[in-house]
């Protein structure tokens, strides 16, 4: 039996050990589906409480229950270390590490480039190595192939290789990962073939691409899609507020369109892994083809703008009020990225909360997601969530609704404040003290 019929046939039979790298909001997900259908899976993180809290039976991020978490381990199929040297007992390896922007907004591919040659270190024949981390066009075949055949096996042959771009969106019920389709892309056709039957053990759908570089560009081109959009509706929101146009109601009429428009949302601006960085692997990327990208990178400018435009209007509505932005208390309703989540990654509020200090606010924030502030790669921020009190909330010069918690009452928030900044039309509703409101 050759080397792709045999792990063919593990997989097949949910027999191949399945190694996630990577821990975090991508792998987890990976982790807890891979073990849910029968497969002997095993994490790897360098974060030790992380692996400490699976091992456990402990959730570590707030949309998954400790208890789905601890009937998988007690099952015996699922375990994670910080033993990088064990990647060598796995068939298959998914790599959901992060690919951040350096202060240059260029590509880091540190944490990719270090995990492959983790693996490098442990190669061995028969092996399936598929990227998951959103990168550039090229990165799979440019870094990760010569690191890993360098000891001498061969992709295609010896081992297998593929990317697949995540497609996660926490706290989304409408889809989760098993009905959301897997794009894949192989480096050969037997690399395909073995990473479409490793997703369809867990997924309703895969969708089979030429290579990893369409699969990669596939997941760069559905954030640009975003952030493109996302650019133009913000750009409109500080056009029509100049000319005393509520873009929430533009954007609701445009809605009732059945074809040929796709609603987005303003906002203080992008949050996530994926939309605020993804642009910025291909503008880099294209460099190297002396191609242009000036439609993405205004994009980008627009959206990047979009916290020192909140911040002139909370320093407009306080000059309303007889009152400056220095020395004034500001309260932040929100600090993750997104409604009812602990994600922190990219989050708008990080900046807001960084710029209304330098402009001398005494700065608080309140998220029920996140008590406390975590440690960020390019933030310092010593925070924790203030208690969100009557008497609290009225001590605030401004309260700035961030992100749009479920949990928050707006009425009360409003009803409470003396002045409240609204980035998120989330106010829409309150009917009292409607003068308080300042829409962001």
């Amino acid at each position: 039996m050759s080397i792709e019929s045999e792990l063919l046939e593990k997989i097949n039979g949910k027999k191949a050990k399945v190694g996630i790298i990577g821990l975090g909001y991508v792998g987890l997900p990976l982790v807890l589906r891979f073990a849910e259908e029968g497969f002997d899976v095993l994490g790897f993180d360098i974060d030790s409480d992380k692996t400490e809290k699976m091992n456990r039976g402990e959730s570590y991020l707030l949309h998954f229950d400790s208890e789905r978490i601890a009937a998988l381990v007690n099952s015996g199929r699922l375990s994670a270390t910080t033993d990088f040297l064990r990647l060598g007992e796995c068939d298959c390896l998914l790599i959901c590490v992060p690919t951040p922007l350096t202060k240059q907004r260029e590509p880091d591919t540190s944490y990719v480039l270090k995990t492959a040659a983790g693996i490098a270190a442990t190669l061995r024949k028969g092996q399936l190595i598929i990227l998951e981390s959103t990168t550039y066009p090229g990165t799979t075949e440019e870094l990760l192939l010569p690191l890993l055949e360098e000891g001498g096996l061969r992709c295609g042959e010896d081992f297998f290789m593929a990317f697949s771009p995540e497609r996660e969106d926490p706290s989304r019920t409408d889809f989760n990962l098993k009905t959301t389709p897997k794009v894949v892309g192989g480096h050969t056709g037997r690399c395909l073939v073995l990473a479409e039957a490793l997703y369809d053990s867990i997924v309703d759908k895969t969708i089979p691409l030429s290579d990893t570089k369409t699969a990669e560009a596939t997941k760069l081109f559905e954030n640009i899609f975003r952030s493109v959009n996302i650019a133009l509706v913000n750009e409109l929101k500080m056009i029509f507020e100049k000319m005393g146009i509520d873009i929430w109601e533009v954007i609701g009429a445009a809605s009732t369109k059945p074809f040929g428009f796709m609603p987005f949302y303003p906002g203080p601006g992008l949050g996530g892994h994926c939309i605020p960085i993804d642009p910025f692997y291909l503008t880099w990327k294209a460099r190297e083809f002396e191609v242009p990208t000036r439609f993405i990178e205004l994009a980008g400018e627009i959206n990047a703008f979009m916290p020192h435009y909140v911040v002139s209007k909370v320093s407009d509505a306080l000059n309303e009020h007889g009152k400056s932005l220095k020395g004034s208390r500001v309260l932040i309703l929100g600090v993750a990225y997104k409604k009812d989540v602990d994600d922190m990654r990219e989050s708008p509020s990080i900046r807001l909360i960084e710029l209304l200090g330098e402009k001398g606010s005494l700065v608080d924030y309140n998220d029920p997601c996140v008590p406390v502030f975590p440690r960020l790669r390019s933030h310092d921020i010593h925070l924790k969530s203030v208690e969100l009190s009557a008497e609290n909330i009225a001590a605030y010069d401004a309260v700035v609704i961030a992100t749009d918690h479920s949990v928050y009452d707006y009425d009360w928030i409003v009803e409470h404040s003396g002045l409240v900044i609204d980035t998120r039309n989330t106010t829409k509703d309150v009917k009292k003290n409607r003068e308080r409101i300042v829409k962001a």
